[in-house]
């Protein structure tokens, strides 16, 4: 997979953690909030066919399943994570054409989810949602 840079946003999954009440944990079964985590558009047909990212022009995404590992880059703080799949989403299509930028950095379009302790782990405050990212195979 060539990487990615796209929006990130945040969610919650798991047990209770930070901001976190306690909710489901995730199309895998693993998700929790505190764990570096993060959800992704393509894990399953059934998860496509939700989040439907190539309607927004994003075709070349690859298939990965539960477990698979992303290396993500903040293009704000430039701090890198490495997040395990827990979760199918963000609803891509439900999003394309937004764009956030930080500094001169700027992207289009949200492609993952991460859990509240990996949006952090990127140098990133909760309270701001959204970042932009660059996203590679770990």
């Amino acid at each position: 997979m060539a990487g990615i840079t796209a929006e990130a946003s945040w969610f919650c999954c798991g047990n209770a953690w930070g901001p976190c009440g306690s909710a489901g944990h995730g199309a895998c079964g693993t998700c929790n909030s505190g764990n570096m985590q993060h959800a992704w558009p393509n894990t399953s047909d059934s998860c496509y066919a939700i989040t439907h990212p190539d309607t927004c022009g994003i075709s070349a995404m690859s298939r990965r399943t539960c477990g698979f590992r992303h290396a993500t880059t903040s293009l704000c703080t430039g701090k890198r994570v490495v997040t395990s799949i827990a979760d199918c989403g963000p609803q891509t299509d439900l999003f394309c054409g937004e764009r956030t930028c930080c500094g001169g950095n700027c992207a289009s379009n949200r492609v993952i989810d991460f859990t509240p302790a990996a949006f952090s782990a990127l140098g990133l405050s909760l309270n701001s949602g959204l970042s932009p990212v660059s996203i590679d195979v770990a």
